[in-house]
């Protein structure tokens, strides 16, 4: 399976948590694709459009 993504750092010293869930980033992205909304249109489930943008 490909990753589209790096994977999440771990441990003390790895970076900060993330804000998002990056499942959630990844839905978004599909929701815009598959209904060809504006992505200041992205309902409030999702996370922020500028995240996923």
């Amino acid at each position: 399976m490909t990753r589209f993504s790096p994977a999440p750092r771990v441990g003390p010293k790895e970076g900060r948590r993330e804000r998002h869930p990056r499942r959630r980033i990844v839905d978004a992205i599909f929701y815009v694709v598959r209904t060809e909304c504006a992505w200041r249109q992205l309902p409030k489930d999702f996370t922020p459009w500028p995240t996923a943008y």
